[in-house]
């Protein structure tokens, strides 16, 4: 009997555990999101997703784009002609408000479709961006309506890249390849000063950019298609973990802004796109880059594995690496002369290209084709052999250079000067 007894009083156990697992849990509700990343992260690469939302984010900046430039015009924030500008009459600007429009729509979207929508269970990337976006969009209004002083201007760009790290986008872990240092995580401090630094320096970067029509919008979109192959690649080699997916959402989304602007921005531009453009278009490409560097797993085991540790970081220099070296040389000039690191002039790279015979049209896409071997090159080594990258990039480096040269060469030969001329101004 006690045998016996024994038996229905297990299987009575039995039967209560069961009933037990098959009851849902109270956190099956209140965090069903966070179970779920949990069990099964790897979501696929969601591509039919990412390219609708860089297609929404340019189709509404296009639209929107028209309605900015009647309104940019009755506020008054309008582009008059000075000495250092290379447009000759008055243009509207605020296209940054557009473009912010479109941003906000896609990401909107983004949260939305099935499978990105888990990006943002995990990752508070993608809302900081429109946060801290909105906010240097703001501060940039302001300036291309009344005007800023430098040091306003500065304080607007340390405040949105606060926000940034306050809502979670920030360096954690950084890798050093040199004399054996290795992974070192950073404490918040760190953290917090490697973060806002290299935030507010590409954020520089583009705004010393912009001086031609079409010129920062093309770059944004070169190096946000970079940013998102390189994420692209990750999500592959990493099952499609959604952990990735901020990256790729944001530089798709300011991909797709910066194409639906191009067109009214192109030369002629009928609007500029001003500061509220400019910073907003390194504030998310300083975003993009920093939840790439993210979550990539800090165990090295390998040349590849130490690439990968690396390559957020290096893929930020190379698609910065124009702007950032005509702002560094910009700097110096201005120092050596006296003068405030940021008052204005007319010897960057893009006057200097102008005055040695290219035409306006062919300096924006010089500009394009340097920075496009640079970040592509940088982007695609996720997928090839970085030996092989560097090899078609130094052959494309050596072509870049001819074609920037042409117009030197052809004034070493008189005789063709009128006809070297007259070809570079079609």
């Amino acid at each position: 009997m006690a045998h016996g007894a024994a038996v229905i009083a297990a299987a009575q156990q039995a039967e209560s555990l069961l009933v037990l697992a098959e009851r849902p849990s109270p956190l099956a509700f209140s965090g069903h999101e966070t179970l779920l990343a949990l069990s099964d992260r790897g979501a696929g690469v969601p591509l039919r997703e990412l390219a609708l939302v860089g297609l929404t984010a340019a189709v509404i900046t296009y639209l929107a784009t028209g309605f900015v430039r009647v309104l940019a015009t009755k506020w008054g924030a309008v582009a008059y002609p000075r000495e250092r500008d290379v447009h000759l009459q008055p243009t509207p600007r605020m296209g940054g408000l557009a473009m912010y429009l479109g941003v906000v729509a896609a990401v909107l979207l983004a949260s939305q479709l099935p499978a990105l929508t888990r990006g943002f269970v995990y990752s508070s990337g993608m809302p900081a961006v429109v946060v801290a976006g909105g906010l240097i969009m703001l501060v940039g209004l302001i300036d291309d309506r009344w005007g800023l002083d430098a040091l306003t201007k500065f304080a607007g760009q340390i405040t949105a890249a606060s926000v940034l790290v306050t809502m979670g986008v920030a360096w954690s872990v950084l890798y050093i390849p040199i004399g054996g240092v290795g992974t070192i995580v950073l404490d918040q401090v760190a953290s917090i000063l490697l973060t806002l630094a290299l935030t507010v320096a590409i954020v520089n970067a583009m705004n010393f950019v912009d001086g031609l029509d079409g010129l920062a919008a093309g770059l944004g979109l070169i190096t946000a298609s970079a940013i998102c192959l390189f994420s692209v690649g990750l999500l592959r080699d990493h099952g499609g973990d959604v952990l990735f997916y901020p990256p790729a959402v944001i530089s798709v989304v300011l991909a797709g802004a910066c194409l639906g602007f191009l067109p009214h921005n192109f030369h002629k531009a009928r609007i500029f796109m001003g500061d509220s453009g400019s910073m907003l278009i390194g504030l998310m490409l300083a975003a993009a880059s920093t939840t790439a560097a993210g979550p990539i797993s800090q165990t090295a085991y390998g040349v590849r594995d130490v690439f990968a540790l690396l390559s957020p970081f290096l893929l930020v220099v190379a698609v910065m690496f124009v702007p950032a070296l005509d702002m560094l040389l910009a700097i110096i000039r201005r120092t050596r002369a006296g003068l405030s690191p940021f008052s204005p002039d007319k010897m960057h790279l893009h006057h200097r290209l102008l005055e040695i015979g290219h035409s306006h049209r062919r300096v924006v896409l010089l500009i394009y084709l340097w920075v496009g071997i640079v970040a592509l090159g940088a982007a695609s080594t996720i997928f090839f052999d970085p030996r092989d990258t560097a090899a078609v990039m130094g052959a494309a480096i050596l072509v870049a250079v001819v074609v920037t040269l042409i117009p030197l060469l052809r004034r070493r030969n008189p005789a063709g000067e009128a006809t070297s001329q007259s070809v570079y101004d079609r």
